[in-house]
């Protein structure tokens, strides 16, 4: 596995006056900003980020769309590490919120790879407070992977 071809993948390179033509990519590219590779091989990625007050509640929490957004992506990276071809369209994320991260905490954020079949790909995303262990939420992310016919 090509920890660097996985990064070019998942960390945002493009200035934000290139993103901000296009909406769709603007959230992710605002969310992923900050996101460290910190390992990257068959089947896992292990990355973390610290929780700024860009990405935090007025409250000072992690926004729960924050984390549905890096399940989302690191989810479709871990698929790309697994060596499959396409990381293809969402299916289902499920998301289990049990505790809540706090600006200036790091997080810890694992993906596995729980299967790669024909058509299906099934992920499991864990964030955790680095320094403590503890989970704060855990998801999974399945993913249709069948390429689009050429019709």
């Amino acid at each position: 596995m090509d920890q660097e071809a996985v990064r070019r993948t998942l960390e945002p390179t493009a200035s934000s006056k290139e993103i901000a033509g296009s909406l769709s990519h603007l959230y992710d590219a605002f969310v992923i900003s900050g996101v460290r590779i910190d390992a990257a091989e068959h089947g896992r990625l292990l990355c973390s980020f610290v929780v700024t007050p860009r990405i935090a509640s007025p409250a000072g929490y992690l926004l729960s769309g924050v984390t549905a957004t890096l399940a989302d992506q690191l989810g479709s990276g871990v698929l790309f590490c697994s060596g499959v071809g396409t990381s293809g369209v969402s299916l289902e994320i499920n998301l289990s919120y049990v505790d809540v991260a706090s600006i200036e905490e790091e997080i810890e954020v694992e993906g596995k790879l729980l299967r790669a079949g024909k058509s299906v790909g099934v992920v499991s995303v864990d964030f955790r407070k680095k320094k403590t262990g503890k989970l704060i939420a855990q998801a999974r992310h399945t993913k249709y992977l069948a390429v689009s016919s050429k019709l």
